[in-house]
């Protein structure tokens, strides 16, 4: 039963931080309008996709060591809310701010519980 919840924990960061790769790169198709050339097209999609470079960087490191996972995606939570919060307030962006910090923060906290428990395991008792 441990054994089976070990897995669920090991695999539910790692999916979800994959779903919110793609969710944050959807937003990069606002790109393609008419009357773009394709170089225009190919820097915009670069340009919108720094943050999903970023944090598949940091997904690819934390497959093995969870704690950059942890605290990558709890940072890019924390300088999402930043950023946002540098615009004068409106509360729809509140909205902005629990879709995809908190999809961060959750993806974060799993994985940093996966290292807990991983460490807790390999501490003497």
């Amino acid at each position: 039963m441990e054994n089976n919840i070990s897995k669920k924990l090991y695999w539910t960061p790692r999916i979800l931080s994959i779903i919110f790769l793609l969710f944050l790169a959807m937003f990069s198709l606002d790109v393609f309008k008419t009357g773009l050339t394709a170089w225009q097209i190919a820097v915009g999609l670069f340009m919108h996709n720094i943050p999903v470079f970023i944090l598949a960087i940091v997904l690819w490191i934390s497959w093995k060591y969870e704690i950059v996972g942890g605290i990558g995606f709890i940072l890019a939570g924390l300088i999402y809310i930043a950023l946002l919060m540098k615009n004068p307030f409106q509360w729809y962006m509140l909205s902005w701010a629990i879709q995809i910090s908190g999809m961060a923060f959750l993806t974060g906290i799993l994985f940093l519980i996966g290292w807990f428990k991983k460490n807790k395991k390999s501490l003497p008792l």
